[in-house]
């Protein structure tokens, strides 16, 4: 599966009112393993911020100034996104500031969920941790994410950041390699005719081993909040 974790800056909390968005970023993963690959813009938005809004991202109508128009670079950012889920923390927000881009363009782009798939990754906080804050950085704290040197919101550096704490809040047991197992025992197994079948060695793991595993275990539980294996044991 291809996602990208997604976010934006704006010039305020409303497109409604005619704010625009000041820097996207985003982070590619495959198979939930960040690529390396990213995109990342700062835009003119041929506005001045909302009070409040330049004080969040340090960002100034005079830095963005010499910056390019969202028109320059909507095909750039299409493309990067095109047939991907995207990840987004309050993805109504987002979605919605881009669609009023995509909106004000001459030629008809569509809006970004006929493209992308879309996680929303503040419903799935709320729900694991119900009546808690799910903001990033209340994330960040409890699934034990080091946004220390985030003084500043920016787009890039929000969306690293909730690439690890969306990686943390969704971790089953994907992370031991449980994800490619069925087909590595497809094409292990043998058929119940085989001579072979029946005589399989026997694999003794050595008490260092059993440690790391527990240790393993652990981490996952203590990550996701459950562990399937953990829970098998104790009931049995």
């Amino acid at each position: 599966m291809r996602q990208v974790v997604l976010d934006t800056e704006t010039t305020g909390l409303s497109w409604e009112k005619g704010n625009r968005l000041v820097e996207i970023g985003c982070i590619e993963l495959l198979e939930r393993r960040p690529t390396g690959r990213s995109f990342q813009c700062y835009l003119n938005p041929d506005r001045e911020f909302e009070q409040g809004a330049q004080e969040v991202t340090g960002l100034t109508v005079e830095f963005l100034a010499d910056k390019p128009r969202f028109a320059e670079i909507v095909d750039e950012f299409l493309a990067f996104i095109e047939g991907a889920e995207l990840v987004i923390h309050n993805a109504a927000f987002d979605v919605g500031f881009l669609n009023a881009e995509l909106t004000r363009l001459a030629a008809g782009h569509g809006r970004i969920q006929d493209r992308c798939g879309i996680e929303d990754s503040l419903l799935l906080a709320r729900q694991r941790f119900p009546g808690q804050r799910n903001s990033l950085d209340a994330l960040c704290k409890r699934l034990g994410v080091d946004n220390s040197h985030r003084q500043l919101h920016g787009a890039l550096l929000d969306a690293q950041l909730l690439t690890e704490a969306y990686l943390a809040l969704t971790s089953g047991q994907e992370e031991i390699g449980f994800a490619s197992e069925p087909v590595a025992v497809a094409q292990r197994t043998l058929p119940a005719t085989s001579p072979d079948a029946a005589a399989r060695p026997r694999v003794r793991v050595d008490d260092e081993e059993t440690t790391a595993h527990d240790a393993r275990l652990q981490g996952l539980q203590a990550k996701a909040g459950h562990c399937l294996w953990l829970q098998l044991e104790s009931a049995a």
